[in-house]
């Protein structure tokens, strides 16, 4: 039996392929939010789903209008934006720069954590949505 990643070409199958491919889907989505305001109404970014569901602010478009005022030097609204995603950010692109490195040097990567480090990541972001919702 083979799987999946055995049948793509072997460019594809360097370690390297898949951070360089989240770093260009990242520098291209950063590119166009660099010209797209997601504060304004008529832009082309698409509709949330969570916001449509429940009526409630999500953790993502925060996120996303915080990465436009960073893009814009607005360091005081993108902290208003999303600041647990703002703290946190350096800490995920630390991450992104380890697992590209190690995918350079023709290495697998990929960060373990713990049952009780995942559990306390997910507590956090569930704690921000309600948080921002109810203040």
């Amino acid at each position: 039996m083979s799987c999946a990643a055995d049948r793509l070409p072997p460019a594809l199958r360097h370690p390297a392929a898949a951070p360089i491919g989240v770093l260009a889907a990242g520098l291209a989505g950063t590119l166009y939010l660099y010209g797209t305001d997601p504060h304004e109404p008529g832009h082309w970014l698409p509709r949330c789903p969570f916001r449509l569901v429940t009526g409630l602010l999500c953790p993502a478009c925060g996120g996303t209008r915080m990465v436009y005022d960073l893009l814009h030097g607005q360091f005081a609204a993108a902290w208003h934006d999303n600041r647990a995603l703002l703290l946190s950010a350096p800490f995920a692109l630390a991450l992104l720069g380890r697992w590209a490195f190690e995918g350079l040097r023709g290495r697998r990567w990929r960060p373990s954590f713990t049952r009780r480090t995942q559990a306390a990541i997910l507590l956090v972001a569930v704690a921000w949505t309600v948080a921002r919702n109810v203040a």
